[in-house]
């Protein structure tokens, strides 16, 4: 049994002031594997307080000494990548493909961090000023449990490039990543109270970072709700937000795809993550005289080639839900969907056979109307939706009926494809499986967030213009 006891404040391992413990779970087994101790209000006042501490020096950073930060966090991680990777694996359950992809990413992000800010003019000519863009200030960085490593990793690095100190709220259901992220950046080596990680839930840790009155932004990744009270809470000293929030993304299937060909990418981009994805494509349109067809072969697809199990099965595509709680939801909705009238097409309520841990079995309804909760609310787990579509317009029409706008996903001829993304309500639009652009803004529309992240578009989201006038020319 593994116990973590530590926040990390002002370049140290601390012990934290809180006491809860919090247990750790083996996704694949239920298995209680280890605790957390959890922080409180007490130690986010430390942690701010040496963020505070150190953001005027940090602040007076070249972008040469950013960049040296940004090389040295990477090294860090890159050296700690394997480590990471059986963190991923053990605490979290994703399929080792996405594990090691989600460990190698972590890393990276310091990479395209240090592109961006390379290329990026921090002063600027505008007019007759002098237009310099300044840190924000100390932020608040909170990470959900889907991808922890990843976002912490991700934030802190354009906090970094932006010259912010940082205070760090990981979730606390993914402290074995956390613990190897912490004591990997530890070796970079940086400045003490450049960055600071508060172990603890979001009723505590979260809000009193939400609330400090010394953090001046948020940047904060997770449940729609928790985004709005995240901006509630702001709006008393006026900070800075950043939401990457929920998603329901819509896949349209348009009459010249091959179906044969776009069934992976469907069932990637449903399934991905396990499910456990804000981007993923949970909306399947299609139009109604190749309904029968696609169904028939997504079906059989999903049947054969889709494998529930242990994670460190190279053949496992879909590992088990974070938890019991996790596991409880995705079992509600597919019980809400039969009784709103959909039907289902493969899968259903209970575990996989021979499976005992918080596995899912890889669900799809059909018949589905888009006024269905199953339609319209973000399952987070391996669940799709089929709906029927009479043309294009009333195709983008059911894309756009919602609440959300974070992703979508369009296959087809890529002429046609583009011309349909056009007219999608989404922060971001895949054509025919297009890889992951890291420099590209990410975010969403709607109720799917505010503002982006990564690339020139994240980095100016921790940045301040300040215009100089009379000024001498930069």
């Amino acid at each position: 049994m593994r116990i973590i006891e530590h926040n990390y404040i002002d370049g140290r391992f601390v012990e934290p002031h809180g006491r809860e413990l919090f247990d750790l779970h083996n996704p694949a087994t239920g298995a209680v594997i280890g605790r957390v101790r959890l922080g409180d209000a007490d130690d986010v006042d430390a942690a701010v307080a040496a963020a505070k501490r150190a953001l005027p020096g940090m602040a007076r950073t070249s972008k040469a000494e950013r960049l040296q930060m940004l090389d040295a966090l990477h090294s860090a991680m890159r050296a700690h990548v394997e480590e990471l990777r059986e963190a991923v694996l053990t605490e979290y359950g994703a399929p080792v493909s996405r594990s090691s992809w989600m460990a190698d990413y972590a890393a990276d992000t310091f990479v395209a961090a240090a592109r961006t800010l390379a290329d990026y003019p921090l002063q600027r000519k505008i007019g007759t000023a002098r237009v310099v863009m300044t840190p924000v200030g100390v932020v608040g960085l909170i990470t959900p449990w889907n991808s922890n490593a990843g976002f912490i990793c991700n934030k802190l690095a354009y906090a970094i490039a932006a010259g912010c100190t940082a205070v760090i709220k990981p979730s606390e259901m993914s402290a074995m990543q956390t613990d190897v992220v912490l004591r990997a950046l530890h070796e970079a080596g940086l400045p003490a109270g450049v960055y600071n990680v508060v172990n603890g839930s979001g009723a505590d840790v979260g809000a009193a970072i939400t609330a400090h009155p010394d953090v001046a932004k948020i940047s904060f990744t997770g449940s729609t709700a928790v985004g709005k009270a995240i901006v509630q809470a702001s709006a008393a000293s006026l900070k800075r937000v950043t939401l990457e929030l929920g998603g329901k993304s819509p896949t349209i299937i348009l009459d010249d795809a091959d179906l044969d060909a776009v069934i992976p990418g469907v069932i990637e981009a449903g399934f991905m993550n396990s499910g456990q994805a804000c981007i993923a494509g949970t909306r399947v349109l299609v139009s109604e005289h190749r309904r029968a067809d696609f169904e028939a072969l997504l079906k059989a697809a999903i049947e054969t080639r889709v494998k529930v199990g242990d994670p460190r099965d190279p053949a496992t595509t879909v590992g088990p839900m974070v938890s019991q709680t996790q596991w409880e939801r995705v079992q509600r909705y597919i019980r809400l969907g039969q009784q709103e009238g959909a039907h289902l097409l493969t899968g259903g309520e209970g575990r996989p056979d021979g499976l005992s841990g918080y596995f899912v079995r890889p669900t799809v309804f059909t018949d589905v109307s888009n006024d269905m909760k199953v339609a319209r609310e973000e399952i987070f787990g391996p669940v799709l939706a089929i709906l029927g579509y009479r043309d294009e317009d009333e195709a983008v029409a059911i894309a756009n009926d919602t609440s959300y706008g974070l992703a979508a996903y369009v296959f087809g001829d890529p002429a046609h494809a583009e011309r349909i993304a056009a007219r999608i309500d989404s922060g971001r639009v895949v054509i025919n499986g297009a890889a992951h652009e890291p420099l590209a803004p990410f975010g969403g529309m709607k109720q799917s967030g505010l503002g982006r992240e990564n690339g020139p578009f994240g980095l100016e989201a921790y940045l301040e213009p300040k215009t100089l006038l009379g000024a001498r020319a930069a």
